[in-house]
């Protein structure tokens, strides 16, 4: 899969997401995010250790930020194929099985057309 698109890579992070990275990767040296697009967890990045997530035949790597990889499934892949995902963080919960969960702070997907500006948060 490329992880580019016109030059523009797929997927991007925040510096307050890389920072909350690299916390993470205090307590998990190896982890992974997949953008979900379930109704139980938001639609929200999920950060799991990269050990305990079984990526599957159908996930798409979008790119890597901060050196971690980050997966989406085929099909939500082909509903934001044309966005560029930014990785950011807001205050908050993460979702149940997040690595950000219970640390009052959460990732949350932002996102924009390629070639445009921003076109909307996750949850649209």
């Amino acid at each position: 899969m490329m992880t580019e698109t016109n030059g523009e890579p797929r997927v991007l992070a925040t510096d307050a997401a890389i920072d909350l990275i690299r916390e993470i990767r205090r307590d998990h040296p190896d982890i992974l995010f997949h953008q979900s697009g379930g109704c139980c967890d938001g639609s929200s990045p999920m950060c799991y250790p990269a050990d305990d997530y079984i990526v599957g035949d159908n996930d798409v790597k979008l790119g890597e930020i901060d050196g971690v990889a980050v997966y989406i499934s085929a099909s939500q892949y082909e509903v934001w194929k044309h966005t560029q995902l930014i990785i950011d963080v807001v205050p908050g919960r993460g979702g149940m099985f997040s690595l950000d969960n219970g640390r009052e702070k959460r990732f949350l997907t932002r996102s924009r057309l390629f070639g445009g500006g921003e076109a909307c948060k996750s949850q649209c």
